[in-house]
């Protein structure tokens, strides 16, 4: 069975799923290798996991789709009921067409957000690792990794900062007066929290912002590169209560912030940007403060976003030529093991024609006689690959080669 009827790609993302319902399917770090592995005793020959805040997907060669949608039912708190509900399944040219799309920034919640790229090589990296990674899938996501590169490079799809973190430093500026002479308390140093607090010290003049993290030693990290307060994880009280605005970036898998918490009548904006959500809503019983999640700062889009639009034709042509590319290495494939058992057939009688000459001929170079059939032998080969490449009907022409030279090969 050619290899791109079996890959499959399923999932929730934020176009059907909303923060909740992603939350349940999201793949704790813990639970990733038990996962991969659980794949490969099921038979599963290859296999990338994609979890982030915005979707949990799983990209795989597999027997079916239902194989798939089980193990990530199994290793998440996601039901099957749940999936049916909100989830994804593409199989075959369109599995392949909405990875690139993912991987490119096309299918992000905001338009030419390439967060995801790194996670996905990430992945990428880990499955290879443990040989759950087929030279068919391998060869895919170079070619989505390649044609994510290109559009960085050739296009302004990601001009400007429309990140989640750019946009909650941008939701601030716009609806806090005096941000500079607010205080900021950041709680959780994840790869958003980290980026918004770059984008504050890159985009407002506030010396205000205090870090907080259950792992104190990353905070001051991240802080002596700013020159920021850093307090512990126990003083969370003491500084929401001195707080304007409470960013929550955690990884937790429950929520840290809830109503005992906060000791304020002052209003207090609170940005969630985790993935779950990491802050009980129960907060907005009272009435001093506002909640925010990430999924509706990531719908506030501005001019730069109108402007990356502009870039998506030719975003979608590099994506076309990446495809082509593959899809050609695709067909290589399908008569490289019939060029390979035919080439294989003329070494053989290269050898045993030698070997015969040489018992009448003692005298033979045969060096010079191994050299000149090898030339030989792959300027021959090389013709039928061209013939091959050219054909209209690869698989007659295929099925032709083997018969000609009686020989047999695996798919």
């Amino acid at each position: 069975m050619p290899a791109t009827d079996t890959f499959y790609c399923i999932g929730v993302s934020y176009k059907k799923a909303d923060a909740a319902l992603r939350g349940r399917f999201s793949i704790t770090t813990k639970a990733i290798p038990f996962l991969l592995e659980d794949a490969k005793n099921k038979g599963i020959s290859s296999l990338v996991l994609s979890s982030t805040c915005n979707r949990t997907e799983l990209y795989a060669q597999a027997p079916n789709h239902e194989m798939l949608v089980e193990l990530l039912c199994q290793h998440s708190e996601g039901t099957i009921e749940d999936f049916e509900k909100a989830g994804n399944t593409y199989e075959g040219a369109q599995a392949i067409s909405h990875l690139f799309r993912v991987g490119t920034g096309l299918d992000s919640q905001i338009l030419g957000d390439f967060e995801i790229i790194s996670q996905l090589k990430k992945s990428f990296k880990i499955s290879k690792k443990i040989n759950l990674l087929s030279p068919y899938m391998e060869r895919m996501f170079n070619a989505v990794l390649n044609a994510s590169k290109r559009i960085k490079t050739e296009t302004e799809l990601s001009s400007g900062a429309t990140s989640v973190s750019y946009v909650s430093v941008r939701y601030m500026l716009d609806t806090i007066a005096d941000l500079d002479n607010k205080k900021i308390v950041l709680f959780g140093l994840g790869k958003i929290g980290r980026n918004t607090c770059e984008n504050l010290v890159k985009h407002t003049k506030n010396t205000s912002i205090t870090l907080i993290n259950r792992t104190r030693e990353r905070a001051e990290q991240l802080a002596g590169k700013f020159d920021i307060e850093v307090k512990d994880y126990a003083e969370l009280p003491v500084e929401i209560r001195k707080a304007d605005v409470l960013v929550v970036a955690t990884g937790a898998e429950k929520p840290t912030i809830a109503k005992s918490l906060i000791h304020t009548d002052k209003p207090l904006l609170i940005l969630d940007l985790s993935m779950p959500k990491n802050v009980n809503p129960n907060v907005l019983e009272l009435p001093n403060v506002s909640l925010l999640h990430l999924d509706e700062l990531s719908k506030m889009s501005d001019k730069t976003l109108l402007e990356r639009k502009k870039h998506v034709p030719h975003a979608k042509e590099i994506i076309a030529q990446s495809l082509e590319e593959f899809n050609q290495w695709l067909e290589t494939r399908k008569f490289t093991p019939a060029l390979v058992a035919v080439k294989k057939l003329m070494e053989d009688i290269q050898l045993q024609e030698l070997e015969a000459h040489r018992k009448k001929n003692p005298s033979v170079d045969a060096d010079s006689a191994l050299a000149v059939s090898d030339r030989l032998i792959q300027k021959l080969t090389n013709r039928m690959a061209t013939h091959l490449r050219t054909s209209e009907n690869a698989g007659e022409s295929v099925k032709a080669l083997k018969t000609l030279f009686n020989v047999t090969a695996d798919e």
